[in-house]
């Protein structure tokens, strides 16, 4: 689907139809770039302050593109005991970003979550949907190193 035909497929001026465009604008750029945001708010008939309102109000949507490689640092009671924010601080260091940014490069994005019920691996991360369990700031290190050589 193309640009136009995402703004195609709603009614202009209908306020209802706010999340489902958005939904399909982030589909179509993995993000909300400002500029079609402000076309979003055109065709629903909202300043984009409203819009912004609601992109902000909601986790699903992302105002900035994500790394090839997303970085999922669960930060549950159970990781946290057994040490994930050394593991988040040693991501961060690795890649010289902090956690909800991604790198220039756009190859790595990292996210902290609340729990991913893995505990009994904790601490727990998880990359592009693959768990890695038991972590130490060694493991990190080679996870990292693989990523990068896979580009």
């Amino acid at each position: 689907m193309n640009e136009q035909s995402i703004f195609d497929a709603y009614s202009p001026k209908d306020t209802s139809l706010l999340i489902p465009l958005l939904q399909d604008i982030q589909e179509e750029y993995g993000y909300l770039p400002e500029d079609q945001l402000e076309k979003v708010a055109d065709h629903v008939g909202l300043p984009l302050s409203r819009v912004y309102g609601v992109v902000t109000f909601y986790n699903q949507f992302r105002l900035k593109p994500l790394g090839k490689y997303v970085i999922k640092v669960c930060r549950g009671t159970a990781c946290h005991v057994k040490g994930s924010l050394e593991i988040l601080r040693t991501i961060e260091s690795e890649l010289g970003i902090k956690a909800g940014d991604t790198t220039k490069d756009l190859l790595f994005s990292i996210e902290t979550v609340a729990c991913m019920g893995a505990c009994s691996i904790a601490p727990v991360i998880v990359i592009n949907g693959n768990y890695y369990g038991g972590l130490t700031p060694k493991s990190i290190h080679k996870l990292i190193k693989q990523c990068k050589e896979r580009g």
